[in-house]
Parts: structure tokens; C-alpha cells; sequence
């Protein structure tokens, strides 16, 4: 035999009251959600295949290596440190895109492959986190605006192109072997350093000159090639993330693999909580008396309140509260202080030893079991009351 499926008590999370609780983070999650969509959607072609030789995008550099490729100077895209390196050569430009991109242990790896070469090493904006091994001795300054600007040097490759959009780093190189080009405010922006090899090192402040939309202004396309077609053989490095060579023999911890931004944001969303928290739990005040439009009689809101609690079958809730109120009340007339008029030790011995008839249970009907249906609770109201009276008169 099946048993009966018990009725939903006032404590019973109903449906409609899990929306309730629920839609409102809810809607905060889609929101998110949606924000995220939207600005993966508005960024995903703002910059696809930067610097990249195979796009044609307007940050790509295809045009480039078009021209080069009439030039008779051959293009190929590497895209891991052991492709790079074995490709270096004195017939060979190697030109690095992100520098600062690549692990200490590549740098070293990639330095080491390169400095014998004959070849030339082209590297585009590099910082101070790629300077002090792929071009010792040469320091990064403050960046500046890409503008177009004067060679202010004698190097061959910038007079023959004359003006051109640089700027971006600038650097200082005490090596009396190094000349630089394309100053702003007194430091290069384009500095070419000749180290003990037979090769050469050019530092690039800014990639404008080699996007595809800046390549037909002012010199840039003269620059480009002739920084860049010097030799027959042109090998395009894009540093990769996924390079397996980027571990340096795993000794890289997850937090070396997280970039800073995210550290700080990290910490801007906790220092967020925790005053979203003291704001949450700060202190209301004192009760305020507030002002009815209009009055209402006991009468009418204890009807309402009964006629709430019998449309949620809340009968525990009631007996609750009428067992609450009878105890209130009886405690003074037995000599029972208000902290104590709630406990069964207490208040049921009072309250008996002032029955005249010991034919009622004080403990039953004052802290007893939740009524079975709708009469038993109506019995336990009449029997409280008639306990409240007999205590009155006795």
C-alpha cells in the first residue's frame, strides 16, 4: 500500500517561491552572460591577425610581405622557438612580433641561435622584459606617440625612406656600435645595434609602419622593406602561448602563467566584497513609528493573519502562536518572570499547582504536538482559553 503524500507545510518552498528568491540572480547571470557575448563579439575582428603576414586585415601585415615577395625575398610564418631557431641563417631576417611574449628561457635559446647567425634580428616594440638578453646594454624609455617624423640620423635604410609613422618605445644604447633613427625628444625610436656576430639587431618602437593600413603613408613602405628585405629569406616569428618550448623544462608555477592585470583585478573584486558586505551589514537604527492612512480594528487584522495561515496550512505556525500568547499571559498571574515563561520546567508546575481540578495537561496543551487537522487546532484555542480562565479564578 502507497503511503499518503504528505500536504506542503508553511515551511515548504513552494515553486513560485523559488522563482521569487531566484530571478533576480538569475537575471544578473544572463545579464553577465550577455555583456561577455556582446564584447567577445565586438572584439573578436577589432584585431585579428595582428601583425600576422597571411592577413588582410587592417592591422594584418599581408601587404608586406607581398612586397617583399616581388622583391624576390621569401616569407615563411614560424610559429614555435625550434622553428625560428633552426631557421636563422646569414641569408635569413628573423623578425620577432611580441618579444616581450616570450619566456626568459626562450630569450636565452633564441639569443644563443641568433648572435653567430650572420643573419639580422628584427625585433618589434621590445621592453624591458626582453631587452637585457635579446639586446644587452640597450634600455627602454618612457613610449611616446606614433607620428610621422624625420630620420635625424644618417643610417641609409631611413634617409631613403625619408618620414615615417614612428614612435612608441624609445631606447638608449651606450654601445658605441649602435645608431639610431626617428628621435622623439632626443631618444630613437628605431635603433639598430651591431653586436659581436656578423649580424645585426634592429629595434622597432611602434609595428605601424608594417600594418597594412598605415603601409602606403608617408615612408613606411620604403622602411619596411628595406629593414626587412635585406636578406633573401625573411622568417616571420609569432610567439605562441602554446609553444611547448614557453615551459621552460615545467619549471613555471600556474601563477607565473597568470598575467598581472588579472592579479590586480583579482584583488579590486575582493576589496569590492568585502564594502559590499560592511554595507550590507551595517546598522539600520532605531524602529520608526510610521504613520497609517487608516486604521484598523485588532478584530479585522487577527482575521486576516488566521485566514493567511489557513490558506498555507500553517497550522504549526498558529498553534505556535497561540501556544506563545497563552504562555505570556499566564506567567505573571503564576509568578513567573517573562525570560522563563517559555520554558516547560518552569512555567508547567506554576500553572498546575494553581488548577483547582487536575484534570487538564498544562504540558500537552502549553508545549504539546502540532494539531492534526483544522478542528484539533480549534480545540486547542477553546482549551487554552478555558486554562487562562480557570488560572484567573482560581
Amino acid at each position: 500500500m502507497t503511503a499518503p503524500i504528505a500536504a506542503p507545510t508553511s515551511t515548504s518552498v513552494t515553486a513560485r517561491q523559488l522563482w521569487t528568491r531566484t530571478r533576480g540572480l538569475l537575471l544578473a547571470l544572463a545579464i553577465l552572460a550577455a555583456a561577455g557575448i556582446a564584447l567577445a563579439a565586438l572584439r573578436s575582428n577589432s584585431q585579428h591577425g595582428s601583425l600576422d603576414p597571411r592577413s588582410a586585415d587592417q592591422y594584418g601585415s599581408r601587404a608586406v610581405a607581398q612586397l617583399l615577395k616581388a622583391q624576390g625575398v621569401s616569407t615563411r610564418v614560424v610559429t614555435t622557438l625550434d622553428e625560428a631557431t633552426a631557421a636563422t641563417g646569414p641569408d635569413t631576417t628573423l623578425l620577432i612580433t611580441v618579444p616581450d611574449l616570450l619566456t626568459e628561457g626562450q630569450q636565452r635559446q633564441l639569443r644563443t641561435a641568433t648572435t653567430d647567425s650572420g643573419g639580422r634580428t628584427v625585433l618589434i616594440a621590445p621592453g624591458s622584459p626582453s631587452l637585457g638578453i635579446l639586446a644587452p646594454g640597450v634600455r627602454a624609455e618612457s613610449p611616446v606617440s606614433v607620428k610621422p617624423r624625420d630620420p635625424g640620423c644618417a643610417q641609409p635604410a631611413a634617409t631613403r625612406a625619408g618620414r615615417a609613422d614612428t614612435g612608441g618605445i624609445r631606447y638608449t644604447a651606450p654601445d658605441e656600435n649602435s645608431d639610431g633613427c626617428y628621435p622623439a625628444d632626443g631618444l630613437p625610436t628605431l635603433l639598430r645595434t651591431v653586436p659581436q656576430g656578423q649580424g645585426d639587431t634592429v629595434l622597432l618602437g611602434a609595428p605601424d609602419i608594417l600594418l597594412n593600413h598605415r603601409l602606403d603613408k608617408e615612408g613606411n613602405a620604403s622602411l619596411a622593406l628595406q629593414l626587412l628585405g635585406t636578406r633573401p629569406h625573411m622568417v616571420w616569428y609569432l610567439p605562441s602561448l602554446g609553444d611547448a618550448s614557453a615551459t621552460d623544462g615545467g619549471q613555471r608555477s600556474f601563477f607565473d602563467l597568470i598575467p598581472s592585470g588579472w592579479r590586480w583585478a583579482t584583488l579590486q573584486l575582493a576589496l569590492a566584497a568585502v564594502l559590499a558586505a560592511i554595507w550590507r551589514a551595517r546598522r539600520l537604527g532605531p524602529l520608526v513609528t510610521e504613520q497609517l492612512p487608516v486604521a484598523i480594528r485588532a478584530s479585522e487584522a487577527t482575521e486576516g493573519r488566521a485566514r493567511l495561515y489557513r490558506k498555507a496550512n500553517a497550522r504549526d505556525r498558529a498553534a505556535d502562536t497561540l501556544r506563545a500568547a497563552s504562555r505570556s499571559r499566564l506567567a505573571p498571574l503564576v509568578g513567573v518572570t517573562a525570560s522563563a515563561a517559555h520554558s516547560p520546567e518552569v512555567l508547567v508546575p506554576a500553572v498546575s499547582a494553581r488548577l483547582p481540578v487536575a484534570d487538564r495537561d498544562p504540558l500537552s496543551l502549553l508545549f504539546g504536538p502540532t494539531p492534526a487537522d483544522d478542528a484539533v487546532l480549534v480545540r486547542l484555542a477553546d482549551e487554552l482559553d478555558a486554562l487562562e480562565r480557570e488560572v484567573r479564578t482560581s
